[in-house]
This record gives structure tokens, C-alpha cells and sequence, in this order.
């Protein structure tokens, strides 16, 4: 079996799966009780979220536990909207966003505010020009993919968050670094970054655990109302075995950083070599930064079917974002790509477990498949 859909999702990392089943067993107190057991799970709680925060590059008490990146990214952009609920105002984005972006905004314009999607250069990146044309002095929010999950590019944060708080102080900066964490250095506060996405399951943790960044000082409106739990952010007793499983991740993965890195780069120069020598009729759209997510083309190949011939073969791809379903890719429409090239894209994504064999077998899978369909 050879996997290479991590954008997708990662498998659990032994040390995270081991960290949940421990504290199922022996941390199952509810960290709000007031007895030794809720006690010890109240002290597991904050000792996670301490490792994740680090991991983040922020605070504990600006570090909020949520169920996924979705729940940050919506709790984000509606929170910024609700601020503004009554002057509504300019909210920006990209074309190239997850769709907890796109959807968000597109719920928030019928409401009333007014919304302008960036549109990326043919590389996938959103340029600094293009942020200061769109800005006005009644913008309120400005949300932004760190990484995208399709493309692998990173976006220019710095630079757009000095940009937005010098020409609209009082708006609001929200990042969606689900694919950014653990592969690219997180800093917030650097960024102007006001409000921050990530998620577990992309690092090794179970699905079910996410984290939300909120720069201190900023009080969101909560989504939901409950027990108050997370300062009122996600209210609900918190799923503490995934929480300390996301810790864990977050503590193995920062710990060997810049090893994974260089190892994920070998492996993406190694698939990028072998495929200029075994698929000329195979292109990489765009050049990534991170070298996680490679995006390739294979000429006279539909993406549905070679995905078929691939799992068959024991070689597990995607042909997009797994959130898409099958759907035309918006961000490789958004970069100029015409149909005909996107509906042939596959996308390639490494985890710092793949090996040269994973890639020597999706090779040898796509040059299988070439020959069945190229005719």
C-alpha cells in the first residue's frame, strides 16, 4: 500500500493513537468536574493545549481547542462578521480558499456584506498589488490560505497583513494554516494575524480535533451556546483523548521539523526527476513552495479514471481537494488552467513517512494507466 493523499488526510502516528487510548482509559474524567479525576483531566487539558500553542507560535489562552478546521474557519469568519453586524462592511478573500471559506463568505454577502475574491497569479499566489487595489476603509476582514491544500503554494502573509491593518486598522486577519502547520514556521503575531485555522488530522492526530488561534485582547461572539466550555469559544465537554493525541502530534512533529522538511523535499525533487524521465506526458502545474503537495497533469488521462487504475495498483492519490468530491477543481480554474488540463490533474501529497518506494509505485501506476487510456 502506498500512500500519498495526506493533504486529504494523515494516518495516525503511533504516539498520537497511544496518547488517545491512554487518556480514554485513564484520563476519562470530565475536565469540568471538581474531583481528583476531573482535576487530572483539567491539568491534561492545559498541558495540551500549551504544547499546541507552542506548536502555533502564540500563547495557551489564545489557543482554543475546536472539532476541525472547518469549526476554526467558520467560528472566525462569522465571529469578524458578527462584530460587524451592524455596519457590515468589506470582507476579502480568495478564489483559491477551502470551502469553509468560500462558502462562508458567499452565507455572509446574501447577509448583507460585501465580498471580494483575490484572484491568483498563474503561479497560485496572491500578490501584495492585488490585496492593496482590492482594500478599502471599510473592510472588516481579510481571511487567507497559508498553504493552499491543492497547489502546495504559500501566500505572501507578512506582507498582506501589514498591508491590511496599515490601510483598514480595525479589520480583522484571519489565516487558514491547516496545511501550513508543521510545514511552514508558524508566527502570527508577526503576521498581524488576528485569528488562525488549523487542524490534527493533517499532522498524524484522529479526525475530530482542531485548534483555533485568537490574538488576545479580541473577544469573538460565540457560535454556540452551551457549558462555556473553551471560554465559550466551542462549547462542549472536550473530546480530551483527541486533544492529547493532537499534542502528541504537534510535539513529534515540531521536534523533528526540519528533518521531516528536508525529507519531504527529497522526495517531491525525486517524484518531480523520475517524472520528467518516465511520463513526458506528464506536467507539474505550478511550481510548489512547501514540497508536500505536488500537483501534475497527465495529458490524455481523465483524473476519475486513472484514480481508479492507481487504487487498484495499491497507490492512493486525489485529484483535488478531498472536500471538492469530484467536482471541477476552482483553484486550478483560478490559476488559468483550461478544463481539459485540470480534468487530467492529479494530486500528489507526502507526509514525512513516505518513502522513495511510495513514489517509484505511483510512477509505475501512472505509466500503467497511461498506456490503457493514452490511445
Amino acid at each position: 500500500m502506498h500512500y500519498l493523499d495526506n493533504a486529504a488526510t494523515t494516518p495516525v502516528l503511533p504516539v498520537a493513537a497511544e496518547a488517545a487510548v491512554r487518556t480514554m482509559c485513564e484520563g476519562y474524567g470530565n475536565p469540568s468536574s471538581l474531583h481528583r479525576k476531573g482535576l487530572d483531566a483539567a491539568r491534561l487539558l492545559e498541558e495540551s493545549r500549551k504544547t499546541v500553542a507552542s506548536a502555533l507560535g502564540v500563547l495557551p489562552e489564545e489557543t482554543y481547542f475546536t472539532s476541525c478546521g472547518t469549526e476554526s474557519t467558520n467560528i472566525s469568519l462569522r465571529g469578524a462578521a458578527r462584530l460587524h453586524r451592524h455596519k457590515k462592511g468589506h470582507i476579502i478573500t480568495t478564489a483559491i480558499e477551502h470551502a469553509a471559506t468560500l462558502q462562508t463568505v458567499r452565507e455572509l454577502e446574501q447577509d448583507g456584506f460585501r465580498v471580494t475574491l483575490l484572484a491568483p497569479d498563474a503561479g497560485g499566489h496572491i500578490t501584495p498589488e492585488a490585496l492593496a487595489d482590492a482594500l478599502t476603509e471599510d473592510t472588516v476582514l481579510l481571511s487567507c490560505q497559508l498553504a493552499n491544500n491543492e497547489l502546495g503554494t504559500v501566500q505572501p502573509v507578512a506582507e498582506l497583513g501589514a498591508l491590511l491593518k496599515a490601510k483598514a486598522p480595525e479589520a480583522l486577519f484571519h489565516i487558514d494554516a491547516v496545511q501550513g502547520l508543521a510545514r511552514v514556521p508558524l508566527a502570527p503575531k508577526k503576521w498581524k494575524c488576528d485569528l488562525m485555522s488549523v487542524s490534527g488530522h493533517k499532522i498524524g492526530a484522529p479526525k475530530g480535533v482542531g485548534a483555533l488561534y485568537i490574538r488576545k485582547g479580541l473577544r469573538l461572539p460565540p457560535m454556540a451556546t452551551g457549558g462555556g466550555q473553551e471560554r465559550g469559544i466551542s462549547p462542549g465537554t472536550e473530546p480530551l483523548p483527541n486533544i492529547a493525541a493532537f499534542a502528541e502530534a504537534c510535539r513529534q512533529r515540531m521536534a523533528a521539523f526540519d528533518e521531516n522538511y528536508a525529507h519531504v523535499q527529497a522526495l517531491a525533487a525525486y517524484l518531480r526527476e523520475q517524472a520528467e524521465q518516465k511520463l513526458p506526458y506528464a506536467v507539474f502545474n505550478v511550481e510548489s513552495d512547501i514540497p508536500h503537495v505536488q500537483s501534475i497533469a497527465v495529458d490524455g488521462c481523465k483524473s476519475e479514471v486513472m484514480l481508479r487504475i492507481l487504487s487498484d495498483e495499491g497507490v492512493y492519490v486525489s485529484a483535488g481537494s478531498a472536500c471538492s468530491k469530484g467536482k471541477q477543481s476552482g483553484v486550478l480554474a483560478a490559476i488559468g488552467l483550461p478544463r481539459t488540463r485540470s480534468d487530467c490533474t492529479l494530486r500528489v501529497s507526502f507526509s514525512p513517512e513516505n518513502s522513495r518506494e511510495d513514489v517509484d509505485a505511483f510512477i509505475a501506476a501512472v505509466q500503467k494507466g497511461a498506456k490503457m487510456l493514452r490511445r
